[in-house]
């Protein structure tokens, strides 16, 4: 009788554990940056989190990111200057596009 007991919260523990991880829902961050040569590389920036964009063809995506405000820096390649866009809010599931985004010489 003791030994099902424990069984059986072993596996109520297991099956909470499981619950616990479905909730939480990550979002992500896209957009494109002209001209596309001219992109090396883009971080979001939110308190303590820094995440690295994949990059395309100067389409960027962020995968994964949580529910949070973020700070955009694009970094440049030479004859192009660095930029960033502010308050990109990211809500859970969602996807927030920024459209385009033009480097300055």
């Amino acid at each position: 009788m003791k030994k099902s007991g424990l069984n059986f919260s072993i596996i109520i523990a297991l099956l909470a554990g499981l619950f616990s991880f479905t909730s939480i829902r990550s979002g992500g961050i896209q957009g494109k940056i002209l001209p596309s040569d001219g992109l090396a590389e883009a971080l979001a920036v939110s308190g303590t989190d820094t995440i690295a964009a994949e990059i395309s063809n100067g389409n960027i995506k962020f995968s994964n990111v949580k529910a949070a405000t973020y700070l955009l820096l694009i970094k440049a390649k030479q004859p192009y200057k660095d930029t960033s866009v502010e308050n990109v809010a990211v809500i859970d599931s969602t996807i927030t596009d920024i459209g385009e985004v033009r480097l300055e010489r």
